[in-house]
């Protein structure tokens, strides 16, 4: 407050007067979780921890036995493997994402709106249909070099989403700032961009990772084995629980591991803005020279990881239609199971993430963040474990469930709601909380504001999340085929069925229709990236 607003001219003797000045009265923001957002996350916490305390509960009753099996050379050697697996392979889709999203955001890339189709088109080719594909016509591919290369492939999109959204979103303001005051080109995007870029790529690098530790399709045709598989041979071979829960928990110890280290790199950078008006639109790098290498190294890329299985599969459907082997009435059966499935399941994870997501938002504590972290732990085993875990809780407390398609899609939701989770959180991060509170003061509810303001602004992030669940639960396998329901077959399991038997004709038109089941859904991924304006 100025000198002038705390003087005023004295009306008896014509001098000013010292008044005492106003108090400024400041909105705070309140700190008290709303009850009812609490309690929300807190069932959806006990639910998705659930199946997690059956796996330790079961691993715990081994005993003596329990120290003979981990100790074992066997049990190192799959720890190895796993941990080489997603040693190798994030780092590698953290390049690939990053690279391509620089290169068609903040660049003179011909084509940018081409390309950032193309690049986020792998989604909709499952990792175990682009690996049936490189394995009909290659053969050698197998083993670490097999596996890494597949995996990388088909989960470099996962980085490439939220990398290129927020590269779209960067005030250009910023990076002139850091480059009036003396950095680099190079330097104001380390200490600018990078910072800024850091909560999308490790949520990213997340998700690969989580995948890689329970991932079974691909690795089982690379003939690499990891936890994941030797826990499904373990169920196959003998139905043993113990031994197979004793693999589990070691993964959600890794899964443990993975999230307390994604804390720390994630960072708190804010990226959210008040307003748009005084954002300056990215300026675009001229490649000049180097135009031509980039084009071709995204070509190689696109070529890659979706070209060349999405050829090899259209060859064999070609074969299948030739020889008649396509049964439409199944084919049609298994697509409408397959659909109903993914709309439940991509509904349900995206209402269950939304609590504890808002409260990580607003009001961050050790209590929030532990509410967001559980929702991982138990998408890092794999889809058989879950459901096993699902079966054992249905049988003994709530047997008319069994069978059924709502344990199914309960198993989908605690499988991926850590996909609906990153896109919230995204999402979220992206909102300015200074809206959110001049709603408040302007007399909204909590409820109110959360639909009025709060939804508007992270629709197309909630959208992208599930998009991302409705694409994982169609292409689901393990769990799928413990939990469907008797009689009820989807494209993923009739698929794995035929290739199990190497029947590489009967399997493509179920390969095929993942394909162009999920295809146009990466439309809508790609409308996220341009709706960062």
């Amino acid at each position: 407050m100025s000198a002038s607003s705390d003087l005023r001219e004295s009306p008896a003797a014509g001098y000013p007067e010292r008044v005492a000045p106003r108090p400024v009265v400041r909105a705070r923001r309140s700190t008290r979780m709303p009850w009812p957002v609490v309690t929300g996350a807190l069932l959806v916490a006990a639910v998705m921890v659930l199946p997690v305390l059956v796996v330790v509960g079961q691993a715990s009753t081994s005993g003596d036995e329990a120290s003979r099996l981990l100790l074992r050379p066997r049990t190192a050697e799959l720890l190895g493997n796993t941990m080489l697996l997603v040693v190798l392979t994030v780092p590698i889709t953290v390049l690939l994402g990053c690279g391509a999203a620089w290169l068609v955001e903040r660049t003179t890339l011909p084509g940018a709106g081409t390309w950032r189709t193309l690049l986020l088109a792998p989604l909709a080719i499952p990792a175990f249909v682009s690996s049936y594909a490189w394995t009909s016509v290659l053969p050698q591919v197998q083993g670490l070099g097999g596996a890494v290369f597949i995996t990388a492939l088909a989960y470099y999109p996962f980085v490439f989403l939220p990398a290129a959204a927020l590269l779209r979103a960067l005030d250009q303001g910023h990076l002139d700032a850091a480059r009036s005051l003396g950095s680099s080109g190079l330097g104001a995007v380390l200490r600018v961009a990078m910072p800024q870029l850091r909560p999308a790529i490790t949520g990213g690098a997340l998700l690969v990772a989580l995948h890689l530790l329970a991932e079974f399709g691909v690795l089982q045709m690379m003939r690499f084995p990891t936890f994941t598989t030797a826990i499904l041979q373990q169920f196959a071979i003998g139905f043993s629980n113990a031994a197979g829960s004793l693999l589990a928990a070691v993964l959600v110890v890794l899964c443990v591991g993975l999230l307390a280290l994604e804390v720390p790199l994630r960072g708190r950078t804010r990226i959210a803005r008040v307003g748009a008006g005084a954002r300056q639109r990215p300026v675009a790098y001229r490649l000049g020279a180097w135009t031509v290498p980039a084009s071709a190294a995204l070509a190689a890329l696109v070529g890659l990881a979706l070209l060349v299985p999405l050829v090899l599969v259209l060859r064999w459907l070609v074969r299948a239609v030739t020889s008649g082997a396509v049964s439409v009435g199944p084919l049609l059966t298994a697509t409408g199971s397959t659909v109903g499935l993914a709309v439940l399941a991509g509904l349900a994870a995206s209402v269950a993430a939304l609590p504890a997501a808002w409260l990580l938002h607003r009001y961050p504590s050790r209590l929030s963040t532990t509410l967001e972290r559980v929702t991982y732990l138990a998408s890092a085993l794999p889809g058989v474990v879950i459901g096993l875990a699902l079966v054992t809780l249905a049988v003994q407390w709530a047997r008319p469930v069994y069978q059924t398609a709502a344990l199914a899609v309960l198993a989908y939701t605690v499988l991926f709601m850590p996909r609906a989770m990153v896109a919230w959180r995204s999402g979220l991060a992206a909102a300015p909380p200074e809206l959110l509170e001049a709603s408040r003061s302007l007399g909204l509810s909590g409820l109110r504001t959360l639909i009025r303001v709060v939804l508007p602004l992270v629709l197309p992030s909630a959208l992208t999340g599930f998009v991302l669940v409705f694409l994982a639960t169609s292409t689901e396998l393990t769990a799928t085929l413990l939990l469907a329901p008797t009689g009820t077959e989807t494209l993923a399991t009739a698929f794995w069925s035929a290739s199990d038997q190497l029947d590489y004709v009967a399997s493509a038109p179920y390969a095929a229709a993942m394909i162009a089941l999920s295809a146009p859904l990466t439309v809508l991924l790609r409308r996220q990236i341009l709706d960062q304006r």
